[in-house]
Parts: C-alpha cells; structure tokens; sequence
C-alpha cells in the first residue's frame, strides 16, 4: 500500500477546543498532518484519507516534551471556522435598567 503524507500549517487567533481533550489550546500555528493511501484497482490515481494529526505545542513545564493528536479533519474545520467568526461583543444594559 502506498502512503502519501502532506503537511500544512493551520492558525488560530484565539485559543480553542477540540474534542478528546480536555484542555483549552493557546492561540498560534499549528502543524497538520495528512496520510492518505493510494486507491488501488483503478484506472487513475486517487487517494483515501486514513489519519489526520495536529502537532500540539509543548505544555508548560515540559518545554521539550512535543504532542501530537489525532484529530477528526471535521472537527479542525469547525474549530478554525469558529476562530474566524467574529468574536462576540457583550450587550450593553439599556439605560432604562439601569434605573
């Protein structure tokens, strides 16, 4: 079986979840990995995801200690898109309740 593995970096602005942890995650850039296996018995070349991983930044305290995760590609999808959303501002009391 052949395996291919591509590599892209991803950017959070604000720290953020993922499921399976139970720790918020710093704001910053994150490495990404991708397998995908060759498709055999086919007339043309494709490939079928089998394994997506983040690289997590090193926990304090263990600052040669490196992490990785992996992750459903889904769920980074929905967290960047979460990231990206505008952050949301907090609603100001009327004037009326506040007398």
């Amino acid at each position: 079986m052949t395996i291919r593995t591509s590599n892209k970096t991803v950017t959070f602005g604000r720290p953020f979840v993922l499921g399976g942890l139970d720790e918020v995650l710093p704001a910053g850039a994150y490495i990404v990995e991708t397998d995908e296996a060759l498709l055999e018995g086919i007339s043309f070349p494709a490939y079928r995801r089998t394994s997506t991983l983040i690289r997590l930044h090193a926990k304090s305290g263990n600052p040669g200690l490196t992490r990785a995760m992996t992750i459903d590609p889904s769920e980074l999808d929905a967290a960047l898109k979460r990231d990206q959303a505008p952050a949301e501002i907090p609603a100001r009391p009327s004037i009326a309740a506040a007398e």
